[in-house]
């Protein structure tokens, strides 16, 4: 059993584990676009994570941004776009700048603090935001202390989050790294992608001490249960808890590739170029094709009942 004294000492070491990935410098580059894009605009921060964070700035880079806000009017765009972040979070827009004379593209989400703790905690049924933030993240913008002491629980609960997921959706018993890597198996799955196999498993194999190190204190802050026997971990788990989560995944699955199909039919007009950006996501994410005819890209609204159903009978709504 965990006692208090272990489950505080593990959150302290969280804390301190979350506070120091947040705060890692990242290229200049990077906070240089962030300051142009934020400009006049008060959001409460920006996180900077995926590939762009993991292997650097390449020539067909796509930074990934998530910007929180306190309120969804903090952020300037329409009412419509206002409206369609409250109902299906989180909007994404494409922002391309210039930066050391240098174009610099990014892909940025955007949240307010009550969804970004909502989506964050074990019980949303959307995987797609703790599923990232469980992974590396920097705070490449703050508005001050207590705004980022409030994005790093978030960070923190996200984390916590997918450490529990990974003890009911793991093996009965395995390297702590194992764990890990049939969770990102399941994320994926749930969610629109068909990455190259193993992607899940090449993040945590960029991560591995990271991964190992925060497994077992989320346990404990979570109070799981567990025995080491060498380097293998067993979370003592009844058989019937374990059915039970399994059986509240299933939901989340089934779910899953619905909204995120959803929302990438809402990217398509909540900001300019969304289309083609749209379009692009579902081919890199199902392996499908969506042509766009002149009508479609003018007209998104009109043209999205037919889209929908062919996509859904060539298979981009099937879970593999």
């Amino acid at each position: 059993m965990h006692t208090a004294t272990t489950q505080a000492k593990a959150a302290r070491f969280l804390d301190e584990q979350i506070r120091q990935e947040l705060t890692t410098r990242v290229s200049p580059a990077v906070l240089d676009f962030v300051e142009q894009m934020v400009g006049m605009a008060e959001p409460l921060g920006v996180l900077f994570y995926g590939s762009g964070l993991r292997g650097g700035i390449q020539a067909d880079t796509l930074l990934d941004f998530y910007v929180i806000v306190r309120k969804q009017s903090d952020w300037p765009r329409s009412r419509l776009a206002c409206l369609a972040n409250t109902l299906l979070p989180p909007n994404v827009e494409y922002h391309e700048l210039t930066v050391e004379g240098q174009p610099l593209r990014a892909k940025v989400a955007i949240l307010t603090l009550g969804q970004f703790r909502r989506l964050t905690g074990f019980s949303a049924l959307d995987t797609t935001v703790w599923a990232r933030f469980s992974q590396p993240v920097r705070l490449v913008w703050q508005r001050d202390a207590v705004a980022a002491q409030t994005l790093r629980r978030c960070v923190m609960r996200a984390t916590l989050t997918a450490a529990r997921w990974t003890a009911f959706l793991g093996p009965e018993k395995g390297e702590r790294d194992d764990f890990w890597n049939a969770l990102y198996r399941q994320t994926y799955q749930t969610e629109l992608r068909v990455e190259k196999a193993g992607r899940g498993a090449g993040i945590v194999a960029s991560y591995q001490e990271r991964y190992r190190d925060l497994l077992l204190p989320c346990w404990q802050v979570a109070g799981l249960p567990y025995e080491m026997v060498g380097e293998e971990v067993r979370p003592l788990i009844s058989p019937t808890q374990k059915f039970r989560e399994e059986q509240a995944w299933q939901v989340r699955r089934r779910i899953g590739r619905p909204l995120n199909i959803l929302r990438l039919m809402k990217a398509a007009y909540t900001f300019t170029g969304g289309a083609r950006y749209a379009a692009w996501k579902i081919e890199r994410h199902s392996g499908i094709k969506v042509p766009l005819t002149p009508f479609a890209e003018k007209h998104p609204l009109l043209a999205a009942p037919p889209l929908v159903w062919r996509l859904w009978r060539k298979g981009a709504f099937k879970r593999s």
